[in-house]
């Protein structure tokens, strides 16, 4: 299987329970959501998404030939010594349309504990150390644990009462970014002193200017 790219980049995630880690992000292009472009965008399930998973033109991107060809350029981009602990971000798009077991065991063969971002609508493999799911409004939901869910808020069609019965260690909400980001974040801060299962997760990376 081959694999289309759109970056590869080192950072701190900056969302939900992993905020502050390092790590490798790998966005795959391509989503099940929305085509990425903006002529699309209101016709698409998914309508504020604020990434560009198009192409595999961005940095360390490209179309990777094997799995061990992907795995090696992620451990390239991870600058610090082998001994110690690597962690890798699988992210889109939706990188479960890609994502293999192939993938993730040359990534564990490589060090990698290996985290995916996902809406939610594709099975994973099993072998995925962290799993968050970001589920969407009027896409069906097929994975239903896990280890963080990660709702964007607000919603129409997504409230965060309808995910509590599902089973995953952490439950976020994290505002919808955008001309009204204040008053989202005011309001979910709202929801989660009102409904303490639920914690804030704010995109600390676009606070401090990193990717």
């Amino acid at each position: 299987m081959s694999y289309a790219v759109k970056e590869i980049f080192y950072t701190l995630q900056g969302e939900g329970a992993n905020t502050g880690r390092p790590a490798v992000f790998c966005r795959f292009a391509g989503c099940n959501l929305w085509t990425g472009r903006e002529e699309d965008r209101l016709q698409a399930t998914c309508q504020f998404c604020d990434t560009d998973f198009v192409g595999i033109d961005g940095v360390g991107g490209g179309r990777f030939g094997s799995a061990a060809q992907l795995a090696n350029a992620i451990a390239t981009a991870w600058p610090i010594d082998a001994e110690s602990p690597r962690f890798v971000v699988c992210t889109g798009g939706e990188p479960l349309l890609q994502l293999d077991s192939a993938l993730i065991a040359a990534l564990h063969d490589n060090g990698f504990e290996v985290a995916v971002e996902t809406n939610g609508t594709v099975e994973p493999p099993p072998e995925i150390d962290w799993l968050c799911v970001s589920p969407k409004a009027g896409a069906g939901l097929v994975v239903r644990q896990g280890d963080e869910l990660k709702l964007v808020f607000p919603q129409t069609g997504a409230e965060p009462a309808e995910y509590e019965q599902l089973r995953f260690r952490h439950y976020f909400l994290q505002p919808m970014d955008g001309p009204e980001r204040e008053v989202h974040t005011a309001a979910a801060l709202q929801y989660c002193l009102r409904h303490p299962r639920w914690r804030l997760s704010l995109q600390t990376h676009k606070l401090l200017g990193i990717p």
